[in-house]
């Protein structure tokens, strides 16, 4: 099935060059796939009340031109795939004309919130997604690779407003956070994110950041230096 939402581009979702922000199409992405379950009954509740938890592994999202002030879009979201505790789900944004502004690969884990830990995806969860063709598009690994040499940057503080209704560090936070450390003036062509722990309330994160010739990458990690997720611009 896939679900899909009209909008026009606020002031409050663009930066400076009145393009929309970075954080703000991951909202839009996360958006519309809270709304895909909740139009099926699958959504916040359901999954409190079953102890289940959607946690996301990996995004691969591919920016062909992003949206601008006032501009008319439609957002738009399907699963393609399950397997064990993973599904597989696409995103597209496009403009009123169908112009393919920004399109997304992402990988989630089924997650007993109990436990912590990934379950295989119920019955249940499967019978109410209708499974769409997958989108047509070069997938990148969903593990980042790092250079050897990063420089440590200065710590950040989880605050209550980094948090979502899982009490963990929203998925975007991070993106936000790894992007103040791209240069002047680059532009950004791909984002892929491979998260690896959830951060919490008060937890510490120690940027490092990798500088290469096309790309930049930020781990947002723990004191110890294992990341909580790991952020790659191209």
């Amino acid at each position: 099935m896939v679900y899909q939402f009209d909008s026009r581009v606020r002031y409050s979702e663009v930066d400076e060059k009145q393009e929309m922000s970075l954080v703000s199409v991951i909202n839009y992405f996360q958006d519309v796939t809270t709304f895909h379950s909740e139009a099926i009954g699958l959504g916040i509740e359901h999954l409190k009340e079953a102890s289940r938890a959607w946690m996301l592994s990996a995004w691969q999202i591919e920016i062909n031109r992003l949206p601008v002030f006032g501009e008319n879009i439609r957002v738009q979201t399907w699963p393609y795939g399950f397997s064990g505790f993973y599904g597989d789900r696409n995103f597209t944004l496009m403009n009123e004309n169908q112009e393919l502004l920004v399109y997304a690969n992402s990988l989630w884990i089924y997650v007993d919130i109990l436990t912590g830990r990934p379950v295989k995806v119920s019955e249940e969860e499967i019978r109410g997604y209708q499974l769409e063709e997958e989108l047509p598009m070069k997938k990148a690994p969903r593990k980042i690779s790092l250079p050897q040499e990063g420089r440590r940057a200065e710590q950040i503080q989880v605050q209550k407003h980094h948090l979502d209704t899982n009490m963990h560090v929203n998925n975007g936070q991070y993106v936000l956070m790894a992007q103040e450390f791209l240069p002047e003036g680059f532009f950004v062509k791909q984002i892929r994110v491979q998260y690896c722990k959830a951060a919490l309330l008060h937890d510490t994160i120690v940027p490092w950041v990798y500088e290469e010739e096309k790309s930049v990458s930020v781990a947002l990690s723990d004191e110890s230096g294992r990341p909580y997720a790991v952020v790659r611009f191209e």
